[in-house]
C-alpha cells in the first residue's frame, strides 16, 4: 500500500492558544475569526476561491499525543463512542476537518470565521464547501440524542 507524506500548505492564525479555550460540548458555537496563511508557493492555488462562501479546511492535530479507539466527547462524557464517531483529536491519523466561512482574501491569506483550531495549526488542504445533501436527510447519530438530553 502506498501512503503519502503530508506537508503543510500553510498555518492557522487563531485566537485560541490552549485547547481548553476552544468551545466544546452541546450548543458550542464556532464563531471565532482567524486567518489561513498559505505559504507563498501555494498562493496561485487560491485563484477563484473568492467566489465561495464556505471552505473545508483539512488540518493536522499537531499537538495530539497518541490515539484512543474509544472516546468520551464533552457532549456525552458518560458514554463511550468509537473515535470515528467523534471529533476527538486523539485519532490514528491526527487529521482535523473544519468548515469555515470565507470572509475575504488578502494575497496568500484567507480571513475566515468558524475556526476551532489552535493558533499555529498546520493546514494540509483547502477545498470549497459543496453539499448536495438536503438538511432534512442529514442524521446526527448519537449526538442528536445527547443534544436532546443537554437542553
Amino acid at each position: 500500500m502506498q501512503m503519502f507524506t503530508a506537508h503543510p500548505i500553510g498555518f492557522i492564525h487563531s485566537p485560541y492558544r490552549e485547547t481548553s479555550a476552544i468551545p466544546k460540548g452541546i450548543g458550542a458555537k464556532h464563531e471565532a475569526e482567524g486567518a489561513i496563511e498559505l505559504l507563498r508557493d501555494y498562493e496561485p492555488g487560491l485563484m477563484d476561491i473568492d467566489g465561495f462562501s464556505h471552505l473545508y479546511v483539512i488540518w493536522q492535530f499537531d499537538r495530539a499525543d497518541g490515539f484512543d479507539l474509544v472516546a468520551h466527547p464533552p457532549t456525552d462524557e458518560k458514554r463511550p463512542h468509537g473515535v470515528f464517531a467523534t471529533r476527538s483529536p486523539r485519532r490514528p491519523n491526527p487529521i482535523g476537518l473544519t468548515v469555515v466561512e470565507l470572509l475575504g482574501r488578502d494575497g496568500s491569506s484567507l480571513r475566515v470565521r468558524g475556526v476551532d483550531m489552535l493558533d499555529g495549526t498546520p493546514v494540509l488542504d483547502i477545498k470549497p464547501y459543496l453539499s448536495s445533501i438536503p438538511a432534512e436527510k442529514i442524521k446526527r447519530g448519537w449526538l442528536a440524542e445527547a443534544e436532546k438530553h443537554g437542553e
